[in-house]
């Protein structure tokens, strides 16, 4: 939640090859504090039934920049085994991008919802609501 000195972060992940949430995601997040600072690990989570991480940490006072990284390798894999098993003559076409890292600038007292719209081989984020 956001307060007045910090800005507050969430994100969900819709698979759009399958119209559907992309469940078991990890997600990362990283926080910084000016665009010459280092980034500080936070902690993560990783994504629910629906597609939404609902308990990323809270960023820290005087946060300016914040990175989100989706490792969706695995969940590529996992989804690419499971359509094996229905068709086995599915070729193996993994995922272009192992990883997505999102890098955004937030203000003091505003929320920031990032969703990821993602396909194998392709992704595109925005800023929600």
């Amino acid at each position: 939640m956001s307060t007045a000195t910090t800005a507050s972060v969430s994100t969900h992940i819709l698979d759009t090859s399958i119209g559907r949430p992309a469940e078991g995601v990890a997600i990362s997040l990283a926080a910084r504090s000016g665009r010459d600072a280092e980034w500080v690990a936070l902690g993560g989570s990783a994504t629910d039934a629906d597609g939404r991480c609902k308990d990323l940490p809270a960023l820290p006072e005087g946060t300016t920049h914040v990175r989100l990284d989706f490792e969706v390798e695995q969940y590529f894999e996992k989804k690419q085994a499971e359509a094996q098993q229905d068709a086995p003559r599915v070729r193996d076409s993994g995922a272009f991008f192992p990883e997505v890292a999102i890098t955004f600038a937030v203000v003091p007292g505003e929320h920031f919802h990032v969703p990821l719209l993602l396909n194998p081989f392709g992704y595109s984020v925005y800023r929600g609501s």
